[in-house]
Parts: C-alpha cells; structure tokens; sequence
C-alpha cells in the first residue's frame, strides 16, 4: 500500500483526521511533511514528533524534494476537503501530475487489508470507535485504530498494530463530505442520522441516503449494528439495532449510578452481562458501550476482558472532559456542539 511512496505531503496536516493518517505514514518510515492554516497544540505536537509542518500558502515552503515535479512518482498528496479550491499548493500539486487524494481515499486503501470496523454518525462515533479500540487493545488484538478524537487512555488519535496475526482496524467513518463511501467494513456501527453538515448534503434527506450507502457497502458475511429507530431496517444486509430500551437486539438493564460510576448489564436476549461499570458519564454513553460490547463480542473478544476493559476506558479529551473536579468546583470541556450533543451533555450534568 503506497510502497513506491517515500514522501506524503499533507494539506491540512492539523485537522484530527488527518494527523492520524499523517502519523501513521510517519510510523511506517514515510518522509511526512504538512501544511496547515493555523498552529495548534495538534500541530506542534507533530513537529515535536519529527514532522514538519508549515503555515503560509507558498510552494517554497515546501520541503526540495516534493516540490520538484521531477520526484513526483515518489510522492503522494494527500488533502482534505476543507481545503480551498484556490489553495496555490493543492494547485501546484495538480497541475503537475501528482498523485492527489483525499484523505477518505487513502484512508479507504490502507484499511482495505484488513478487518475494518467502521463507526458512523452524527453523534457518539468518536466515543463509540475509541471504546471498541480500547477493548480490542485491552484483549491483546492486533487493532490499529484512525480516531477522530484523542483518547485519554493513550493520548493519541492513532492506535498503532503489529505486523503479526490478523490485523483489525478500528475507523471513525466520517459522513462530511461523504467521505464514509469510501469505506468497506465487515462490521459498522450507525449510532445517529439527525441532520447535520447540511452545507455539504442541502437536505437531510440525501445526508440519510449516503448513510444508507454506507451500510450497503458492508462486506458479505459483515454486519450492521444500528441505533434502533434510524431508517436502515430494509437494508438487504444481516443487521441488528440497540438501544437504552429493552426490545432491541442489544440493550442495558439495571442501570445506575454507584461512586460516581455508572452499573448496568448488558443483554442480547439471551445472554447477559452482568454488573459492568464505566466511567463515562451519561446514559448516552451507557448505549454507546452497548454497541461496542457487541462488536467487541462479534469479534471474538472475551465477557471477562470485556468488563476488564470498560472498567478502565477514559474517554476522549474534550467529551465531557473534566478539567477541575474537587469539593467546591466541577469545570467540564465538551465538543458538544449539535442540538441532539447539546441534549445528552447537559441530560449528563443533570444526572
């Protein structure tokens, strides 16, 4: 996969997606170089950890051997959309005959090898594919994982394999853009639809057919694990829902709160899982743990390394993330930025 590519050149390195893949070229031993339209904490972590980066729209800038047209079957462009059209390198790149892509496409290839798990949605994916990575790892999988957030238990958005024994990948599939169709799972996880990047889709009607899409694009033999409710049940893929509500194909019981940790047991109707406790505050988290227990079970992943694992995930920085917690004072930073996020941060501040 890319291995007559010694350089990746990166246009808009910084972004949480990008940074991702841009490391895991960098662990491969890929010259990776980048640019971005702002400095950031993310980005001046990737200098630190040996990648250049760049801030001005100016080919000079950019590192002698990948902007010199006469190397360019050495080089691979990789950019994201949200890059202008008139970006003056992206242009540079194209109008010599370099090898552009988007970052969805190369995501596309690198996870092709592999049993891909691919979470989508409008809300709960980065917390739901980081949760599934984190279980995967806990039970000595050989799991690498592209995050779109940066867990707390490795502080990184890139989950690194090995290279022996099967190979799972864990992706966040992301629907701006319709960047997810270029994904082909054996497993995926909808945990939401609402409408959303309606910049990109106009209506929310066509942003649920790309979802759909997505689901159809499951490998045979694969299987689709939704939120129960979504419009995906007349899909012709072997697929099963979950919810917080008995009834569904997965879902929890006994739910509550004891030292300031959630307890609950999980069910699929005819088996259960006791007395499973988590950190991750919410009942929207409590079902988002539902869905990664039944990937993490459907991939082999023991009852006993399940509870282990849950009992010690983190989170995601800036998911309810806890900057001062004491006697007098709690300050939480959260991403929440949709209405339905909105909903479950401050249905979780309640609690």
């Amino acid at each position: 996969m890319y291995e007559n590519k010694s350089h990746i050149f990166f246009l808009g390195i910084g972004g949480i997606g990008m940074s991702a893949i841009a490391r895991y070229f960098h662990s491969l031993g890929k010259k990776v170089t980048g640019y971005d339209k702002t400095p950031t904490p993310l980005t001046d972590e990737l200098i630190h950890e040996g990648i250049p980066v760049h801030f001005t729209d100016d080919i000079s800038m950019v590192v002698a051997f990948v902007s010199n047209p006469s190397n360019k079957a050495s080089v691979l462009i990789v950019y994201t959309p949200a890059v202008p059209s008139d970006h003056s390198e992206l242009n540079f790149f194209k109008d010599n005959g370099y090898e552009v892509k988007k970052r969805s496409e190369v995501l596309g290839q690198i996870t092709r090898s592999s049993f891909t798990i691919g979470v989508a949605g409008t809300h709960g994916k980065t917390t739901t594919s980081s949760m599934i990575a984190h279980i995967l790892k806990s039970a000595g999988l050989n799991c690498t994982a592209f995050l779109g957030g940066i867990t707390k238990n490795y502080q990184t958005n890139l989950l690194l394999g090995g290279a022996e024994g099967k190979k799972y990948t864990v992706v966040e599939a992301d629907e701006y853009d319709r960047s997810f169709l270029a994904l082909y799972p054996d497993l995926a996880v909808i945990t939401s639809m609402d409408a959303d990047h309606l910049d990109i889709y106009g209506d929310h009607k066509y942003m649920i057919e790309s979802y759909r899409l997505f689901a159809g694009q499951i490998k045979e033999g694969g299987l689709l694990i939704h939120k129960t409710g979504l419009p995906l049940t007349d899909l012709k893929v072997d697929k099963k829902n979950y919810s917080l509500e008995k009834g569904s194909d997965y879902y929890p019981s006994n739910i509550h709160i004891a030292n300031h940790r959630y307890t609950f047991d999980w069910n699929n109707g005819k088996e259960s899982l006791e007395k499973l406790t988590s950190d991750m505050p919410g009942t929207h988290n409590v079902e988002n743990a539902v869905a990664a227990i039944a990937i993490a079970r459907k991939v082999g992943v023991s009852d006993e390394q399940i509870g282990k694992a849950l009992s010690t995930y983190s989170g995601v920085k800036r998911r309810f993330d806890y900057q001062v917690r004491n006697d007098k004072f709690v300050y939480i930073d959260d991403y929440a930025h949709h209405p339905e996020e909105l909903r479950a941060c401050i249905a979780s501040v309640k609690e």
